[in-house]
């Protein structure tokens, strides 16, 4: 559907101010509420609620920094306003595009609803599912809620994501809940930036290693041989140097260019969500960021982790856990003792982070925590232990090699095979031999669902890994998969490209299903990188080392050096997107497109 003229974007009802000091998400925190009222979660964005929904996609003046800058927002909400549905219910979304003429944000909008399953044309991909929402023009998304849980919506037009346009999905249940809780809080974190977003992804394309500062040293070369030896020293520099990378860079965008945000919120404006004494608190956190993994705790507090993607897992205790980007982690926390905790989260490079409260009572703050020591990958981090020396390094993750030095047979890249090995010679599809666009192969890969990550092991704390998940439910198709089909994620750091199996979305065909048919989707990463993949419309139904069912997600992160696999049932006829959600990574190739066909 479409209009004439275009509606007004509404109005702010206040300014941010330098760092958030309006407060924020803070001011729009909700009151204390009844025992076993089950409070509305408290955000920085509105909280609507029922079936029918009207949203308007425009620009907002935002200020985080000191500078103003104009947001792409909706309703004019950075975060999106908080959508609460109840399953087994349909819901309408109006969604109007009020984008200005000449907006450095484009002119075409769009919302697609993550984890949330729907048919084809409601996925909100440009290109893909439906033509995008131009101008002046609106779209009207309508679909039956089938599923519980914490989700989230952004964009999926451009840079808009990065520039303002998420927010979280509460969809209760239509019986009773599976874990009890007196109150519940959505922490939304995300990553912003004063600069507009396609000259990022530009100064990523000229200048991909501009964040990473933190280089090493000739200090840092005499303290490594001082406690490894001069030979080991040696051989790890020489192999640093072949690959032409450093082992500081972590991430591709930190701290130095993004300010983190909770709930829409910096640090210094304070985010509060209110507790009672003996209450049971849901934490419902999403990581709505364009490029950040963080690492989450609340020193004093222990969390119990009761669900993964929306989808409810036998309750694990931990101190920490480290959350990609576009999952969501819901906890359970009782606090007590005292009447302020500190929410803590810093990006994996340890270059920032964002801090929050949960409080009896507005204006409290406990303490924050410093940030950790910032960590250096070793080979065996990236996956590519043992290059020389044939050994697997820590906790055995595979050997790699340059992709130009040829030393990995070649097969085709969707060939049947089990999906389930454990550290084995890694083959690679044809199509990475001699690509300019891949500069690295992984040659042992391994799943390494136990390790927690980088920066993260023997830290003094329980660390939340994959292993830890279980769903509480059985494999829901119960179906051993008919096929496999493993795909490579490769890349190229100096050149910023991304892809698949070597291939960019550009130039890629895209990937044929059955429906109804039971697969086994294989992933090996070949980069230094860590990404998250997200398939549009289904479930991956993740397995452990040995091809078990382990736990229900939407987004599967992939360390480097790791092969993971997990199941799909094809139950959704379309075209669907299937991309890392590390934005500029997508935006850069590493996408591609699944036709589920009869």
């Amino acid at each position: 559907m479409s209009f004439r003229t275009p509606p007004a974007a509404p109005q702010p009802a206040r300014r941010r101010f330098v760092q958030g000091l309006a407060l924020g998400g803070a001011a729009c925190a909700l009151g204390l509420q009844p025992r076993h009222a089950h409070a509305h979660a408290a955000s920085a964005a509105p909280m609507l609620a029922g079936t029918e929904f009207d949203l308007v996609i425009g620009e907002t003046p935002m200020n985080f920094t000191g500078r103003t800058r104009a947001a792409v927002t909706v309703n004019g909400s950075l975060p999106a306003p908080t959508l609460r549905w109840r399953e087994g219910t349909t819901v309408s979304l109006r969604v109007a595009n009020a984008l200005p003429p000449g907006s450095i944000h484009g002119h075409q909008t769009s919302l697609h609803w993550h984890g949330i399953l729907l048919p084809a044309n409601m996925d909100g991909v440009p290109g893909l599912s439906f033509d995008g929402i131009g101008r002046g023009e609106a779209y009207q998304y309508r679909f039956d809620v089938r599923q519980a849980g914490t989700y989230w919506y952004h964009s999926h037009s451009g840079f808009q994501e990065q520039a303002g346009v998420y927010g979280a999905i509460i969809v209760d249940p239509a019986g009773p809940e599976p874990v009890a809780y007196d109150r519940d809080h959505v922490v939304l974190l995300s990553d912003w930036t004063d600069l507009d977003p396609v000259d990022l992804f530009e100064r990523l394309k000229k200048m991909p290693d501009h964040d990473n500062l933190y280089k090493r040293t000739v200090a840092d070369f005499l303290r490594d041989a001082g406690s490894d030896g001069l030979a080991a020293t040696l051989r790890d520099r020489r192999m640093w140097g072949e690959m032409r990378m450093t082992p500081t860079d972590l991430s591709d965008v930190n701290g130095l260019t993004y300010t983190y945000l909770m709930n829409g919120t910096t640090s210094l404006g304070n985010w509060t969500g209110l507790f009672r004494r003996g209450e049971k608190v849901r934490l419902r956190f999403i990581n709505g960021s364009s490029m950040t993994h963080f690492d989450v705790r609340i020193p004093g507090l222990a969390m119990r982790v009761v669900a993964a993607d929306g989808q409810p897992v036998h309750p694990v205790t931990v101190d920490e856990f480290r959350i990609a980007a576009a999952e969501t982690f819901d906890v359970i926390v009782e606090p007590g003792g005292q009447d302020a905790f500190t929410i803590f989260a810093q990006d994996l490079g340890r270059t920032g982070y964002v801090s929050g409260t949960l409080a009896t009572r507005h204006g409290l703050r406990a303490p924050v925590p410093a940030v950790d020591p910032r960590p250096i990958l070793s080979m065996a981090d990236m996956g590519h232990g043992g290059m020389h020396d044939g050994h697997a390094g820590h906790g055995g993750h595979g050997a790699a090699t340059p992709a130009d030095a040829g030393a990995s047979p070649a097969h085709a890249a969707h060939g049947d095979h089990g999906g389930h090995r454990d550290a084995t010679a890694a083959a690679h599809p044809e199509s990475e031999r001699g690509n300019p666009l891949v500069d690295m192969q992984t040659m042992t890969p391994m799943p390494r669902l136990e390790d927690p990550g980088i920066g993260l092991r023997d830290n003094g704390r329980r660390v939340l890994s994959y292993a830890d998940l279980r769903s509480t439910f059985p494999d829901p198709d119960g179906r051993e998969p008919g096929r496999t089909l493993e795909l490579h994620l490769t890349g190229h750091m100096e050149r910023f490209v991304w892809s698949f199996d070597g291939i960019k979305f550009s130039g890629a065909e895209p990937l044929r299903l059955n429906y109804g048919e039971r697969m086994r989707i294989v992933l090996v990463n070949d980069t230094m990188m860590t990404h998250p993949i997200h398939l549009h419309g289904m479930w991956s139904d993740l397995e452990d080392a040995d091809g078990r069912f382990m736990v229900r997600k939407h987004t599967v992160d992939m360390p480097p050096g790791t092969r993971r696999s997990y199941r799909v049932r094809a139950d959704a006829l379309g075209r669907w997107a299937y991309h890392c959600h590390l934005l500029f990574h997508m935006e850069a190739g590493m996408m591609r497109e699944v036709r589920v066909e009869e």
